[in-house]
């Protein structure tokens, strides 16, 4: 069977943890023992996010100022080399030692077009109470969002059109090697008036260029691997219940908040309809469950909606 899974940020970085290196190690540890129990007998393929790495870079390199700061697309490139090489060196720990690993920095086509690059709406970097957001916002010229309690920068995130490089990432997968691709929603890059390939100052959703490469590499199954069991009804209240099981249309039809599992369910949605194949939110600590499907919230092509027990 040959597996996608996206990595939720939760994987990589706590919700106000230190953006320290060792944080960051220890939380792909945790990530990679639980995905190398998908490996056996499997092709498996793992995305990830970005955000609070790219944020972190960027500041990072703002302190510099003897040359001005990189763009976002060179930052990401930066960011998943980073993640990635810390994603394939704690996995080897928990896969056979005949297992092969590749990481590829990937990119992704953008339209120059799409309106996301006027609304920017991708948080990335560290939280901030209001007062420091708006301070920082001031300082280096950014836009600020809520985000839940706190604020954070937010960027463009346009629409993937097209992941590059799919043929040599599928030579990866059909020769038995466990591939890190697409993180961070792939470095965003489309064609100048001159026709060249350039970067686009953006980050791409992970969650919806996760789903588009499920897809093109024609995976059996794509999880969405993040910190809640599934996607719920009446979240945060006594009523709430968590769906089992749902058809694309009606997953939609409950209308989940886009700062959260919107996103989410837009991906798993994409992937069922282009391909007719499952999609699972779900719980990382739950990742061999999800695979025998009994976990998470599991999104098929035939109606109708099922609730946990």
């Amino acid at each position: 069977m040959r597996i996608v899974i996206a990595l939720g940020g939760n994987a990589l970085l706590k919700r106000g943890e230190p953006m320290t290196c060792e944080n960051q190690r220890a939380n792909v540890r945790i990530a990679a023992e639980q995905i190398a129990k998908a490996y056996e007998g499997n092709e498996l393929i793992i995305s990830h996010g970005n955000g609070p790495q790219v944020g972190l870079l960027a500041l990072q390199n703002n302190a510099y100022k003897p040359v001005p700061m990189y763009p976002l697309d060179v930052i990401g490139g930066e960011s998943l080399g980073m993640i990635g090489y810390m994603i394939q060196q704690e996995l080897v720990n928990f896969v056979p030692k005949s297992a092969t690993l590749a990481t590829v920095l990937t990119q992704t086509q953008v339209d120059p077009k799409d309106p996301a690059f006027q609304n920017p709406t991708k948080p990335v970097g560290p939280v901030y109470d209001k007062e420091e957001a708006e301070r920082l916002a001031k300082q280096h010229g950014w836009t600020i969002a809520q985000d839940n309690d706190k604020y954070r920068r937010v960027v463009p995130s346009p629409e993937p059109k097209r992941i590059w490089g799919l043929k040599p990432l599928k030579t990866l997968v059909e020769h038995g090697h466990i591939v890190i691709c697409c993180g961070g929603g792939g470095i965003p890059t489309y064609f100048d008036e001159q026709g060249n390939l350039v970067g686009a100052e953006a980050v791409i959703d992970k969650d919806l260029a996760s789903s588009l490469l499920a897809s093109e590499v024609e995976a059996d199954i794509f999880v969405i691997a993040t910190d809640v069991n599934g996607a719920y009804v009446d979240w945060g209240k006594p009523t709430q219940r968590r769906i089992a099981e749902a058809d694309p249309e009606s997953l939609r039809a409950f209308g989940f908040a886009k700062g959260s599992m919107g996103p989410k369910v837009e991906a798993v949605c994409r992937f069922v309809e282009k391909t007719g194949k499952p999609a699972v939110i779900g719980a990382l600590s739950e990742i061999d469950q999800i695979l025998a499907g009994k976990a998470g919230t599991r999104v098929v092509p035939e109606k109708g909606v099922k609730y946990a027990e």
